[in-house]
């Protein structure tokens, strides 16, 4: 259910296109879990972000259905690749359906299979380098993406984390035990204690933290 905020948020914000908004009743009709699309603030967000710091060279570390693929790759322009990381195969049509109706197909590279694994080859791959980073998956493992990317990421080149408030667990009186809210706590604490980079954390939606490599 969207809240009030939310909703003043959304009415007063660029719209989304007409693919955006496919993508995103699509991913209500044929997914179970609706709830994990960025959706048409977050993804103006993102779109505004590669935009401004001249991103072509974008990583999305958990793709759902391609919503936030397509914001990077809009606001990536043409010449930008993003290469987006899904460990859902079922995932894949839907993806790409919405990715040629956005009309950004020749701009995703997707990998499908588990995230460290994939980064682990993409590190393996001579002058691989990235400006922009979007991570949105297993949250169990932000830590461990965090490692494996920071080599790829350029000096400059930003880092944004999704959902790194988590409905409030990780700040509340009493934290929950579960692996996910534990995970997104240590990643916390690691970014918060880098010397290497500069960090600030926005309560938009779930939680954003802006990760800018010195």
């Amino acid at each position: 259910m969207e809240s009030s905020l939310d909703k003043y948020l959304r009415e007063h914000s660029t719209l989304p296109s007409p693919a955006l908004e496919w993508i995103q009743k699509q991913t209500h009709i044929r997914t179970n879990f609706p709830r994990m699309l960025s959706g048409p603030v977050q993804g103006e967000l993102l779109k505004m972000l590669v935009s401004l710091t001249g991103a072509k060279r974008i990583l999305e570390i958990g793709s759902f259905t391609g919503y936030s693929t397509v914001c990077l790759a809009l606001g990536g322009g043409e010449g930008c690749i993003v290469d987006a990381l899904e460990i859902n195969d079922e995932l894949e049509e839907l993806m790409r359906e919405g990715w040629d109706k956005a009309g950004v197909s020749g701009r995703i590279r997707l990998h499908l299979g588990d995230a460290c694994e994939t980064l682990g080859r993409l590190a393996g791959e001579p002058g691989r380098e990235y400006d922009f980073v979007f991570m949105d998956a297993n949250k169990r493992e932000y830590c461990k993406y965090y490692e494996l990317l920071m080599p790829l990421l350029r000096p400059g080149g930003l880092i944004v984390a999704d959902d790194v408030l988590w409905d409030g667990k990780v700040y509340a009186e009493s934290v929950p035990s579960d692996a996910q809210t534990q995970g997104l706590l240590e990643f916390n604490r690691s970014v918060a204690e880098d010397p290497g980079v500069e960090t600030v954390m926005l309560p938009l939606r779930d939680g954003l933290s802006l990760i800018r490599k010195l």
